[in-house]
């Protein structure tokens, strides 16, 4: 979403004309982000008032992939979260209850106010044996002034003072992908991933199996795209100019 249909919550030029096209054509899709602050309602509010209008079941968010997750290892479990609105909600919505007693997972998100006191407890209740899981390893994210610190910062912090690597479930872990194609009866051969970052939307995608296309509207300049040992199936400018290749990707 970030990098590709918006940037600092202003539409890029072309986003609003492609999800039109893929609407129109009556192709199935989701718009996937690693940020787990925001509900998919909230995220559809958001889009909306940039001049994107999509239902907000076409969201799929890093938090909705770790309540997955989490339903699947563990029905009915317990977790102690470190995150924000999308992320209490969306485990809320799988059956968990969220308690500081020996929960069965540590859950770590995104937050714009991280509380040294809520990292505390977490590395606390990790010593004591509760599982580590975080949304998604982006380690900075943007903000108007700049780079800001994400989950996969706090992870590190968190990690050098217990040793305990946390197991991440957002891009560019395959899983969310699978998830988000299994999200729209799709399959890896006809499905098209676009984004805007090498280090986790193309890798995701690529070990997804599916094409992908690299937007340089975000966050990978073009001087990087060459320093990874993987390539992107196509580069282009932006969203726009995505849309002419909508019909030759999936016909």
């Amino acid at each position: 979403m970030d990098g590709v249909l918006v940037h600092e919550e202003q539409a890029i030029p072309g986003a609003a004309d492609f999800l039109r096209h893929l609407q129109d054509s009556g192709r199935r899709f989701l718009v996937l982000t690693n940020n787990s602050i925001y509900t998919p309602r909230d995220l559809r509010a958001r889009l909306h008032a940039s001049g994107i209008d999509i239902p907000e079941q076409a969201i799929w968010t890093s938090a909705l992939a770790t309540a997955q997750f989490l339903q699947d290892q563990r029905e009915g479990g317990s977790a102690y979260v470190v995150g924000e609105a999308g992320l209490t909600t969306a485990l809320h919505d799988v059956g968990y209850v969220m308690t500081e007693r020996s929960p069965d997972y540590v859950v770590l998100g995104e937050t714009r106010t991280y509380s040294f006191e809520a990292i505390t407890r977490a590395i606390r209740l990790i010593e004591d044996g509760s599982r580590f899981i975080a949304t998604n390893p982006d380690a900075t994210g943007p903000s108007p002034h700049g780079p800001m610190p994400a989950t996969g910062s706090i992870a590190a912090l968190i990690t050098k003072a217990t040793g305990v690597e946390p197991y991440y479930v957002g891009k560019p872990n395959p899983l969310m992908m699978r998830s988000a194609l299994n999200r729209i009866d799709a399959h890896s051969e006809t499905t098209v991933m676009i984004g805007d970052r090498m280090d986790t939307d193309i890798v995701s995608g690529l070990e997804a199996g599916l094409r992908t296309i690299l937007v340089m509207t975000g966050s990978t300049r073009a001087h990087q795209v060459d320093r990874h040992p993987f390539v992107p199936t196509r580069v282009v400018e932006s969203i726009a100019d995505v849309v002419p290749l909508i019909d030759e990707f999936a016909p």
